[in-house]
């Protein structure tokens, strides 16, 4: 493989994990009876749309079909992509459903 070849696949994998990580953080919110599109819109008001979202929430089950999602791994999840305003919003959820 030559150095473009191997850009070109990191960048791909970086996709697909990104995507792994938004497609966590929908099912998620599915799983706590929030939307996830108006936790977005919190963490980045400027922002109109996000497709990257948009496609998640259509391979999100119901959440009596999904397995459990612990706080921790979403919180995770956000952090190790940088999405700190998001896991920031994520966290504030999470204090208001544990008083």
């Amino acid at each position: 493989m030559d150095k473009k070849e191997i850009e070109n696949q990191v960048i791909q994998q970086f996709k697909q994990d990104e995507h792994m990580m938004i497609l966590v953080f929908a099912q998620w919110c599915i799983n706590n009876d929030l939307l996830p599109e108006e936790l977005y819109k919190q963490a980045y008001p400027n922002q109109i749309e996000n497709k990257s979202l948009q496609e998640a929430m259509a391979l999100t089950v119901s959440k009596e079909e999904a397995g459990p999602i612990a706080d921790d791994t979403v919180l995770g999840v956000l952090s190790l992509f940088g999405n700190e305003e998001l896991a920031f919003i994520v966290t504030k959820e999470i204090e208001q459903r544990t008083k």
